[in-house]
């Protein structure tokens, strides 16, 4: 199983942001973080799932894929695989073509504190944009 850290970053809402994403196999850990231009927080948040999946997909496909975020709303959303916010069903159809990649994938909610390696990441592009 291939365990993923993901979380984002915006200066405004919207506002410039960014992705933070740690990818964990085994005791292995491997950093990522992207500029993601204008967007919300919500939005950043998706778009920072989908460049995981992206990065899973050439590294790892047919993997179990755990991924874990802070944002309640991108978890409870993938959960259920479904949203009544239209400014989302991008995005969640883009995660949902991105899924069947893999052998599966589960999203689980983590507390701010547990997820600090991706939040810093995140951060730290955004302040170089």
């Amino acid at each position: 199983m291939i365990t993923v850290f993901t979380d984002a970053a915006a200066s405004g809402n919207p506002g410039p942001s960014a992705a933070g994403v740690v990818i964990k196999q085994g005791t292995h850990f491997t950093e990522y973080s992207f500029f993601l231009g204008e967007y919300s927080n919500h939005e950043a948040e998706f778009l920072a799932v989908i460049r995981a999946l992206e990065l899973c997909k050439e590294q790892f496909p047919n993997e179990i894929i755990s991924i874990r975020s802070d944002a309640k709303i991108v978890v409870d959303t993938m959960d259920q695989a479904f949203t009544k916010n239209q400014r989302f069903q991008p995005y969640v159809t883009m995660i949902q073509q991105l899924e069947p990649h893999f052998a599966m994938v589960f999203y689980k909610w983590i507390p701010e504190k547990q997820n600090k390696q991706a939040d810093q990441l995140a951060r730290k592009q955004l302040r170089n944009v």
